[in-house]
């Protein structure tokens, strides 16, 4: 797998994950959004620890910088 996220990308979804987590484990949310947030949170942990975001290689999207080519 190419990585296509850039380090702040990966910090902001830790961050937000985060968050979710807290919010779920302290019941401000509950039920069924509650379980779809903590599941958003974790493939939001996993895609940050491995740099890579299956809807970012649908799209083509990419967060990382463009490498120069050395002697550029």
């Amino acid at each position: 797998m190419k990585k296509n996220m850039s380090n702040a990308d990966r910090i902001v979804r830790l961050i937000v994950a985060a968050v979710i987590g807290v919010l779920y484990f302290s019941n401000i949310i509950t039920g069924i959004l509650g379980l779809v947030l903590v599941v958003l949170a974790g493939i939001f942990i996993l895609t940050s620890f491995v740099s890579f975001c299956p809807l970012y290689a649908i799209f083509g999207v990419s967060t990382c910088a463009v490498k120069k080519p050395e002697g550029s």
